[in-house]
């Protein structure tokens, strides 16, 4: 029992100064702040199977003035994803078939990228739900920055959704600090290795990214997105993760069960965190979220244990502006964390290796941190 008090007190203590960054996070976007983009921008989106939810993205981007072109890049789709697209304005670009070794978004990626016309690329997912204003400000913040990830709000369909999602959401900002409180490479916050970005809402210059050739080395990958804001980070590119929500939201599940198996599938981050880094992980995890929880069910917390769920609960606050509609779910998001310990762990010793119908065996899966050398031969 000494030694687990030690060994709490420990990871209490690394949680506290990772939460305390965000004191000295920038504010999130707003509209306004930047005027248009002196130069073109295209908007980048890979879509596969994504006829039902493509038309929310779509349709103010193409009424944005800040944005030149909006590249739809159809992934192999099975339904009207391209039809849609085509039929709304977008520039639809048919994907070529997935080459050995590679993942399918990375591979859409690559092709979209490399249709655009414009200096400056804003890559957004499907499900994104993008504002008047985002395109203007992500290409303003490529004064400062390299590449720059936005973060959005989350809509969730009902209580136990948001419980789940928001507990899922509470253990990343654990492990690497509130959204804004990291950079790279040399940033007030965590290192190369440490850095985290969200790929669904990326942006930066054309010509630095076919420079670097990064979709092509991070092909393997199934967390593209932070291996690639890592391997970005380690040649020196200065990366940037920032608070969109006034500006962005995001639909990404249709239910508890599928944020469980959806976004749980990754969460963990097994491809490219090393298994040091890994394992503290899921102790700072079990031991200052979980662990708390187990005890005041069991009718035994310790001071520490009762310390950690007020911790836990002002995290509850804090991220009420992570939700386009916070409701009682994020209140009771503390009561998923066991659940969430779980998955976590799960994800970490058993990683998913399997993606919108496609299976990514061992010949095409990274388990290795480091993102794959260039492989421009492969990729055109």
């Amino acid at each position: 029992m000494r030694a687990m008090t030690v060994l709490q007190a420990a990871a209490a203590g690394v949680v506290a100064a990772r939460l305390a960054r965000g004191r000295h996070r920038p504010e999130p976007l707003r509209p306004g702040a930047a005027g248009r983009p002196p130069e073109r921008v295209s908007v980048v989106i890979p879509a596969r199977d994504e006829e039902s939810r493509i038309g929310a993205c779509l349709a103010p981007l193409l009424a944005d003035p800040a944005v030149s072109e909006v590249i739809v890049v159809d992934d192999e789709s099975r339904d009207g994803t391209a039809r849609l697209a085509k039929s709304l304005g977008a520039t639809v670009v048919e994907g070529a078939p997935l080459p050995d070794g590679w993942v399918g978004k990375q591979w859409a990626l690559h092709q979209g990228v490399r249709a655009a016309t414009g200096p400056i690329v804003v890559l957004l997912d499907a499900d994104m739900r993008p504002k008047p204003g985002l395109c203007a400000e992500l290409a303003a913040l490529l004064n400062a920055h390299d590449l720059v990830s936005a973060g959005p709000r989350f809509i969730c369909d009902n209580a136990v959704e948001q419980a789940l999602h928001a507990s899922l959401l509470a253990t990343l900002v654990y492990r690497f600090g509130p959204i804004g409180s990291t950079t790279g490479p040399a940033g007030p916050g965590a290192s190369a290795e440490r850095l985290l970005i969200n790929g669904q809402c990326m942006a930066f210059r054309k010509a630095r990214m076919d420079e670097a050739d990064g979709f092509a080395r991070v092909r393997r990958h199934l967390t593209d997105d932070v291996a690639l804001g890592r391997l970005l980070a380690r040649d020196g590119w200065r990366v940037a993760f920032v608070d969109a929500g006034p500006l962005l939201e995001v639909d990404m599940h249709t239910s508890a069960a599928d944020v469980w198996h959806g976004w749980g599938r990754s969460i963990a981050l097994r491809d490219v965190t090393p298994a040091a880094h890994l394992a503290g992980d899921l102790a700072v995890v079990w031991l200052t979220a979980a662990l708390p929880v187990l005890r005041l069910a069991a009718g035994r917390p310790t001071p520490l244990d009762l310390g950690l769920l007020a911790q836990r609960l002002l995290l509850v606050t804090a991220l009420r502006g992570s939700y386009a509609r916070p409701g009682p779910g994020l209140a009771a998001s503390p009561f998923m964390d066991v659940a969430t310990a779980v998955r976590l762990t799960w994800s970490a010793l058993l990683p998913a290796r399997t993606w919108r119908g496609r299976d990514y065996g061992p010949a095409t899966f990274r388990s290795a941190v480091r993102p794959a050398p260039p492989a421009r031969s492969a990729a055109r």
